[in-house]
């Protein structure tokens, strides 16, 4: 891996995890949230991040955390 295919990935993990811990401070946890592998290997700036596959009863919690929020 090359130094800045590290770097990318770097940043993305700290983005991953500051969405989680945001997530999770509003009651969310997407258990799929993750850098996508994939996108890591393109010549985008940086990778695309999977927020994943969730149970209704997640999508339900993260439409009212995003509701809330609006207002």
């Amino acid at each position: 891996m090359t130094t800045q295919s590290a770097e990318r990935l770097r940043a993305a993990e700290e983005v991953v995890e500051q969405l989680r811990t945001e997530l999770k401070e509003m009651g969310v946890t997407l258990p799929s949230l993750r850098v996508d592998p994939i996108s890591l290997a393109s010549d985008d700036p940086y990778p695309l991040v999977d927020l994943g596959r969730c149970n209704l009863d997640t999508a339900m919690r993260l439409a009212v955390v995003l509701h809330q929020v609006r207002g």
